[in-house]
């Protein structure tokens, strides 16, 4: 039976990269032939329009079976799980509702925990080699709730002026979380939309190497058009373009994810 690992991608700065860095991270893991789970957290959808088409994933957000209705139910994840047309990756589709998440955890008991145990079944099925979580853009109990679930933080941040305002804010919170989920790891950094061009990286990289006790993963990725084309196309970029450059750079990234996650 296999030690399902999970991975919660987050960062409470918008614009990150994060659902595309979910996506095709986990489309990469799924072609090195690890079994993934998907899991939007985000009411934007993004993560969900990564693998279907916009009307779909309109339709899963408005029913039954998506996140927002299992957390709001607390029940068994199992029967929310969504196939997609790729071998190895599955994926529980998010919902516009999880506006209100924060509203329905409130009154719940051990509400930091909802995910973990939602999740619980899943994991104890050993169906999975990872879970990976796109968490929106916000520090609160429902970022709270999927780090608590997580094994792993993997935090992309992206090669700008502004990429990095608000880090400070962002480990200050993992350290909370930490105090109730001890557990819990930064498993790395992932830098994202790169233009070697410009002085923003070599500023970037350099201020987050000096970061102590904090893995930057040594696979970055580039700003690429393919990134956008293939989420016009509601496909991850490994899939829709797998000679492009970021399709070359995820697949890298994923390999080292998950040489990362097997230690």
């Amino acid at each position: 039976m296999k030690k399902t690992k999970v991975i919660a991608f987050a960062n409470n700065k918008g614009g990150s990269g994060k659902s595309t860095t979910c996506s095709n991270v986990g489309y990469g893991l799924g072609t090195l032939g690890k079994k993934v789970l998907l899991i939007d957290g985000d009411m934007q959808l993004n993560l969900s329009l990564a693998f279907f088409g916009e009307d779909e994933v309109l339709e899963m957000a408005q029913g039954e079976k998506n996140l927002y209705c299992a957390i709001r139910k607390q029940e068994d994840l199992t029967d929310y799980i969504r196939k997609t047309e790729y071998e190895n990756v599955d994926l529980i589709p998010s919902s516009t509702l999880m506006s209100g998440i924060e509203y329905e955890l409130f009154t719940k008991w051990q509400r930091e925990f909802i995910l973990k145990k939602c999740l619980q079944g899943i994991k104890n099925a050993g169906i999975y080699d990872y879970i990976l979580i796109d968490a929106p853009p916000t520090l609160g109990g429902w970022v709270m709730n999927i780090m608590c679930a997580s094994d792993y933080l993997i935090i992309p941040v992206e090669a700008s002026p502004w990429g990095l305002f608000g880090l400070a804010n962002m480990f200050e919170f993992v350290q909370t979380v930490k105090q109730i989920a001890p557990e819990l790891e930064i498993m790395g950094i992932a830098i994202t939309k790169v233009d070697e061009r410009k002085n923003y990286f070599k500023q970037t990289l350099e201020t987050l190497s000096e970061l102590e006790d904090t893995y930057v993963f040594k696979n970055y990725i580039r700003v690429d058009s393919s990134i956008e084309w293939a989420q016009d196309n509601s496909k991850p970029v490994v899939a829709f373009k797998k000679s492009s450059r970021s399709a070359k750079e995820y697949m890298e990234l994923a390999k080292e994810v998950d040489l990362n996650g097997s230690r």
